[in-house]
């Protein structure tokens, strides 16, 4: 079933060149962090140390993540370049047909057992970066290179494993997606990882104003919610 998931990066990722090293070390410290915004939200609840605690460590295990499927995504957008480069060069479509079946024949018997070894999340994650780093959906590449009908069944067999092949990535909009784009900041300044325009721009500036004010709102609506629980204790 994973096949059908991550069928899109198989077709485009020729190579992954090198391994990147994961140092493992989250702090709210660390320079172009945006996700240290929301850690300060952590710190004013009733959980105090415990919460900020568990939420560093639900952000180490996103790092790890992101460190691992962000290569592949990275290379799908280079070779997605490189295929349609290749394409346009080739005047017949039996040239066309010819040139997929050697680069699928290549790439399944390449990289099949590697990326079997993603989970679930892994999976989620990448659909994701791949949306980041080409400007698509998963779902639509796959549309594209192949039919509607396979690209369907792929969307609907991914959705067994909670992984919706349409979905994007919204930094601005998505809690998540806004530490992903932290996480890869950081690695990038640090330089464990290559760092690899996105399709789309992002105004980090702005991305982090937008969050800022968006914690803010959570830290009013969450110590109201406790004095309000409070009162009613009381009483």
């Amino acid at each position: 079933m994973r096949n059908y998931i991550l069928y899109i990066v198989l077709f485009f990722s020729l190579t992954i060149n090198a391994q990147v090293q994961d140092t493992l070390k989250v702090t709210v410290q660390d320079s172009s962090v945006l996700y240290s915004i929301e850690l300060e939200e952590i710190v004013v609840t009733r959980n105090g140390v415990k919460g900020l605690d568990e939420q560093r460590k639900k952000i180490l295990i996103l790092k790890r993540r992101v460190y691992k499927v962000y290569p592949y995504a990275k290379l799908t957008a280079e070779k997605l370049l490189q295929i349609n480069e290749t394409m346009a060069k080739l005047k017949t479509n039996k040239e066309k047909k010819k040139y997929f079946k050697l680069v699928e024949k290549y790439l399944q018997e390449e990289f099949e057992p590697k990326l079997k070894k993603l989970s679930r999340k892994d999976g989620q994650i990448l659909v994701k970066l791949i949306y980041r780093q080409t400007g698509s959906t998963t779902f639509d590449l796959i549309k594209d290179y192949k039919s509607g009908w396979k690209a369907f069944w792929s969307s609907n067999t991914a959705k067994l494993f909670s992984i919706d092949l349409k979905t994007k990535y919204e930094p601005f909009d998505v809690l998540e997606d806004f530490h992903i784009e932290s996480i890869l900041v950081t690695a990038f300044k640090e330089r464990y990882l290559v760092q690899q325009p996105s399709a789309k721009d992002i105004d980090l500036k702005k991305l982090a104003a937008n969050w800022r004010e968006k914690i803010q709102k959570m830290k009013e609506a969450r110590l109201e919610k406790e004095e309000l629980e409070e009162v009613k204790n009381n009483n």
